[in-house]
């Protein structure tokens, strides 16, 4: 990847959060947090127990967990934040809004649910791994989630994969363009500033060079790098 260079506009260092998705950890942000760093941004990348807890549960613990970093004054606080992560992000937000909340970056988030959660959410082993939270991804979800989740008043930009590596999923669950785990058109929330599809698959693109190099596009520009149209 060709590095990035520092931005040298930034004189009070900005923090940006970094939040994984269900059933994974932190090491899955990794590449991005390096870049990030890379580009002068304090990071934290934090592990968060995403199989046990609902979403409720979660935005206090990562309260308890970070409220000094998230909460400090100074530089402004974004976030990027990978699939149920940007769930989580909404709702830590809707509870204890940063001092200095900057932008956000939701890569594949499930913000109107998935499909393929309504189909599993009843199975055993589904909710053994993805849990209380796992059953919180549906498309039709109780209304306590929606003011949990509260109206998108801040910066945020969204970014869509069409890609997808669960082909049977993608075919036959998913409606439209998906990256095998939530479709395109549920990663949409209303008050987005931008959103950007890009060929890619749901369980990498957080380490997907281009994903990461639109994610710090938006954070300096509250806007991706979209391609110019052809006039005519």
């Amino acid at each position: 990847m060709t590095p990035i260079p520092q931005d040298p506009s930034t004189t009070i260092p900005e923090r940006v959060l970094l939040l994984h998705g269900i059933a994974r950890r932190a090491s899955s942000m990794s590449v991005m947090e390096r870049v990030l760093r890379a580009a002068g941004y304090e990071t934290l990348n934090l592990d968060y127990d995403a199989r046990h807890k609902p979403l409720d549960a979660l935005a206090e613990d990562l309260h308890e967990e970070a409220g000094a970093f998230l909460q400090r004054p100074g530089g402004r606080l974004h976030v990027v934040a990978h699939s149920m992560g940007g769930l989580l992000a909404r709702a830590y937000i809707t509870r204890h809004r940063p001092l200095a909340l900057g932008r956000m970056v939701m890569l594949g988030p499930p913000n109107a649910g998935s499909e393929l959660a309504d189909l599993l959410c009843g199975q055993a082993l589904y909710r053994r791994v993805f849990g209380p939270a796992g059953a919180q991804l549906v498309t039709a979800p109780e209304a306590t989630l929606a003011a949990l989740l509260g109206p998108v008043d801040y910066e945020l930009g969204v970014i869509a994969g069409d890609r997808a590596l669960n082909l049977l999923a993608s075919w036959f669950v998913l409606p439209g363009p998906n990256d095998g785990s939530v479709c395109v058109a549920r990663t949409r929330v209303e008050g987005m500033a931008d959103h950007i599809v890009l060929h890619v698959t749901h369980t990498l693109m957080m380490r997907h060079p281009e994903v990461i190099r639109q994610s710090l596009h938006f954070l300096r520009h509250g806007r991706f790098d979209h391609p110019a149209t052809a006039a005519g």
